[in-house]
């Protein structure tokens, strides 16, 4: 978020914390990009400040988290403090969680893929009809690479080659998975907290359909050879898949990431790497 709209967002947290009986003498701010994640002491809550567009978002992410506790999936839990729910303030949508203070740098691979282990299998025990199935965030992105307006600084040359990529690993995505269930979605190391209870997984919005491989791909090379039964070589497609839909994000005009200038070459020069490590086909 640009400073003014940070200033707001920052300021619809606290308030909503306190309306709620919290206590908040301070405010850090943990993340900023699309939305934003603020600790609050010393209740020590973290919230989740969305712009009101991606209230729908926030809250599909609310109840994956409330399904996945009663299922003991290893995840990041709701504040058990205040309702389970979204609020809606000063255009913003606002969700309280439970802050975990890290433990450590880096979840080592064995480590990761028993908490992916155990994160798949309690989703398998949930239904929820809303989740999409990756292929339709690939959809999404193309129409980011397709449309000029949407992606206006994107060379013609990128654009078909990041087009055309996100079509054809799709395809061969889907022809390659022996079976498909719910997923996390975007399970990379930044979105598994190393904590007092073990590796939990936060940013649960992102679940959706697909083969576990998916999953797999956003993770270091070394935790899918833990993972019993895995595809090394869907998991690569999926990793070509996954640097091509990231690029396609960097590539938006109203992208928010920091150092944006630096991802768009450097994501889509890793989208390169991968496919040539791929091999023909």
């Amino acid at each position: 978020m640009e400073p003014v709209e940070l200033r707001r967002a920052v300021a619809a947290g606290r308030v909503t914390a306190s309306e709620m009986g919290l206590r908040v003498d301070e405010v850090t701010v943990l993340h900023n990009s699309d939305r934003v994640a603020l600790r609050l002491i010393p209740c020590d809550a973290l919230v989740r400040v969305a712009p009101l567009p991606q209230l729908a978002d926030s809250e599909f992410e609310v109840e994956v988290a409330r399904r996945l506790v009663g299922v003991d999936a290893p995840v990041a839990e709701l504040d058990p403090r205040v309702e389970p729910r979204v609020q809606v303030r000063d255009g913003f949508a606002i969700s309280l969680w439970t802050y975990y203070e890290p433990v450590g740098s880096e979840v080592a691979p064995a480590d990761y893929a028993d908490a992916f282990a155990r994160q798949h299998a309690a989703l398998r025990r949930i239904e929820l009809a809303a989740a999409p199935h990756f292929t339709d965030r690939v959809a999404v992105a193309l129409r980011e690479v397709d449309d000029r307006s949407r992606s206006p600084e994107l060379s013609d040359a990128d654009r078909e080659f990041l087009s055309g990529t996100l079509v054809e690993l799709s395809a061969a995505v889907s022809d390659g998975a022996a079976g498909e269930q719910l997923l996390h979605g975007e399970p990379h190391p930044g979105n598994l907290l190393n904590t007092r209870r073990g590796p939990l997984f936060v940013d649960l919005g992102t679940c959706c359909r697909g083969p576990v491989e998916f999953d797999l791909a956003h993770a270091p090379e070394e935790v899918g050879q833990h993972y019993a039964g895995a595809d090394a070589g869907l998991v690569h497609r999926c990793r070509a898949l996954n640097w091509a839909l990231f690029s396609a994000w960097r590539w938006r005009g109203d992208d928010q990431m920091p150092d944006r200038e630096h991802w768009r070459a450097a994501g889509l020069e890793r989208v390169r790497t991968v496919l040539d490590q791929c091999g023909p086909g």
